[in-house]
C-alpha cells in the first residue's frame, strides 16, 4: 500500500475520520481512544497510531505503527502531512498564565507596525489581518494547529504569534511546532483543576524553554523570560536558545513606570541600546510587562526601538482586556481577569490610577467564577475585590454544570465582612453596578473578558460584558 499518496486526512476522534484517514488511538483522561479503533476503521481509517497494538482488530489488513508516546507522533506527524508549516513562518510561542493574549495582540501590531504580516493564533480567535477563523480552545489540537499554520504561510502570513497553554504543553499539542523565540509572562494560581499543584503547572510551562526549544529547527532561537517572577527566575533555558530578560530588576529590557492616567501610561525603558521614553495607551503596570515583552520579541528579529515607540502611540488595545466602554460620566472597564492574581492586578492599577488622579470616586468590582473548574481560587478572589474595592457585586461566570448558588457560596467564603451584595443574574448584575453608581466612578467587569457567550448548564448563549454595560447605560 503507498500510504503517502492515499492519505486523505488525520485524525485524533472518529468524528472526522474519512476513507483515507490515519486515526491517532490517544488515551485520554476520560476516554482511550484504543477502544474507538474498530469505530474508525469502520468509517475507512486506512491506518492507525497505537500504543497498544493488541487493541486493533486482528482481521486488519492496514499499516499499524506502536509507539510509546501516541500525542508526540500525531505532532510530528501532523507537521509533515501539511508540510512543515513553522518552519516556514516566524514563529513565536508566548506561555504563562496572564498576559499571553495581550503579548501576542501586542507582538502582532510590532511586527506588523514593522513590515512583517503577522498572524495570530490564541484565546480570542485566530486572524490575519481582517481575516479571522473561529476557535474554541487557546492552543488547538496538533492537526488542527498545523492545518492552521498552513492557512496562515497560504495567506501570506510572514510570521505567528500564538498563545502555548500549559494543557498544550503537556499533552504535547505544540511538539510538531519550531519556535524561533518563545516567551514566559509569569505563574500564578490557575488550571490545577488539570495540573493538580504548583510544580506540576510549572513543569508543563518549562517544556517550551527546553525541550521545544532543543528540538526546534530555527537557529537562532531566543528565550523571553519575565525575571521579577519567581518562576522566571528559576526557568531553565535550551543551550540553544538565547535569554533575555524584562522586568523592572535589572534586565535586558529594565523598565520604571513613570506616570499613568485614564488615558494611558508612561515608562522609560533601559536596554543594551541605550534609555528610552515611551507612552502606550494601555493601562497598568502588568500593561507594561505585556508591552516590554513584545518588544523584546520585536528585538529578536531586530527591528528598531525608535520605530517602535512610535507605532505603539496608535495602539487601539486588546478586546476584553481592561476594554474601556464608551461611557462618557464612569469610567467602565471590561477584563478577563478570572484568575486571583490577575484581579489583583487590574483592581491595584485601578487603585493607583485613581490615586494619581486625585479622583474620590468609587471602585465597583463585579466578578463571578466559572463552574466546573478550580473552586479554590473562589475565596481568593473574593479576598482580593474585598481588598481593592469600595463596592462588590458576586454573580454568575459560566457556571456550567455546577450549582450557580454553589459557586456564589464558595465565594462569599472569603469576604470577611458583608459589604458585598449578590445578584446571581450577570446582566442584572453589571445593570445595577452602572445605575447605583455616581459620576465619575471606576466600574470592573471581571471574569469574561472578550468572550461572548455565557455557558449555563451545557448551553451555551450569546451574552457580552460590552454589550450588556453599553445596554445598561441607556435603560
Amino acid at each position: 500500500m503507498d500510504l503517502q499518496r492515499q492519505v486523505t486526512s488525520l485524525c485524533l476522534d472518529t468524528k472526522s475520520v474519512q476513507a483515507g484517514s490515519v486515526f491517532f488511538a490517544i488515551k485520554g483522561h476520560a476516554r482511550d481512544g484504543h477502544d474507538l479503533i474498530s469505530e474508525a476503521l469502520e468509517k475507512g481509517a486506512i491506518a492507525v497510531v497505537c500504543s497498544d497494538a493488541e487493541k486493533v482488530p486482528k482481521d486488519f489488513e492496514g499499516p499499524i505503527l506502536q509507539v510509546q508516546d501516541v500525542r508526540s507522533m500525531a505532532s510530528l506527524m501532523s507537521a509533515r502531512f501539511y508540510g512543515f508549516p513553522s518552519q516556514k513562518l516566524k514563529t513565536v510561542g508566548v506561555t504563562g498564565t496572564n498576559g499571553k493574549t495581550s503579548v501576542t495582540y501586542l507582538t502582532e501590531y510590532l511586527l506588523n507596525q514593522s513590515g512583517m504580516p503577522t498572524a495570530v493564533m490564541g484565546t480570542i480567535d485566530h486572524h490575519l489581518g481582517e481575516k479571522k477563523w473561529p476557535t474554541d480552545l487557546t492552543t488547538p489540537d496538533p492537526v488542527s494547529l498545523q492545518s492552521r499554520l498552513r492557512d496562515f504561510k497560504n495567506s501570506s502570513a510572514e510570521a505567528v504569534v500564538m498563545e502555548v497553554s500549559s494543557h498544550a504543553l503537556d499533552q504535547k499539542r505544540v511538539e510538531g511546532v519550531d519556535f524561533d523565540v518563545a516567551v514566559f509572562t509569569n505563574l500564578t494560581r490557575d488550571h490545577l483543576d488539570y495540573h493538580k499543584t504548583m510544580k506540576q503547572y510549572h513543569e508543563a510551562k518549562q517544556r517550551l524553554f527546553t525541550d521545544l526549544m532543543w528540538k526546534s529547527q530555527k537557529n537562532p532561537t531566543t528565550a523571553i523570560v519575565n525575571i521579577d517572577d519567581s518562576f522566571g527566575r528559576r526557568m531553565r533555558v535550551s543551550e540553544k536558545a538565547e535569554l533575555r530578560t524584562y522586568g523592572q530588576s535589572e534586565s535586558d529590557f529594565q523598565f520604571k513606570v513613570q506616570n499613568f492616567d485614564w488615558m494611558g501610561t508612561r515608562f522609560e525603558l533601559k536596554t543594551g541600546d541605550g534609555n528610552f521614553e515611551i507612552q502606550v495607551p494601555l493601562l497598568g503596570v502588568h500593561n507594561v510587562y505585556n508591552t516590554v515583552a513584545a518588544m523584546a520579541v520585536a528585538c529578536a528579529f531586530n527591528f528598531e526601538i525608535d520605530q517602535m515607540i512610535l507605532g505603539l502611540q496608535s495602539f487601539k488595545g486588546i478586546p476584553g482586556r481592561l476594554q474601556k466602554v464608551p461611557i462618557a460620566s464612569k469610567q467602565v472597564f471590561v477584563d478577563y481577569a478570572h484568575t486571583p492574581d490577575a484581579l489583583e492586578k487590574v483592581l491595584q492599577m485601578l487603585c493607583v490610577t485613581r490615586k494619581s488622579i486625585q479622583k474620590k470616586s468609587q471602585i465597583w468590582c463585579v466578578f463571578g467564577c466559572g463552574g466546573d473548574r478550580d473552586s479554590g481560587k473562589r475565596p481568593l478572589m473574593a479576598q482580593i475585590a474585598e481588598k481593592y474595592s469600595d463596592q462588590v457585586i458576586i454573580t454568575s461566570d459560566n457556571p456550567r454544570t455546577e450549582s450557580p448558588q454553589r459557586i456564589l457560596a464558595d465565594i462569599e467564603k472569603g469576604f470577611s465582612i458583608s459589604n458585598y451584595k449578590k445578584i446571581e443574574n450577570r446582566k442584572e448584575a453589571i445593570h445595577y453596578a452602572l445605575q447605583k453608581s455616581e459620576n465619575d466612578d471606576v466600574i470592573l467587569i471581571a471574569g469574561k473578558g472578550h468572550e461572548d457567550y455565557q455557558i449555563i448548564g451545557t448551553e451555551k448563549t450569546h451574552f457580552s460584558d460590552y454589550e450588556v454595560a453599553i445596554e445598561g447605560m441607556k435603560s
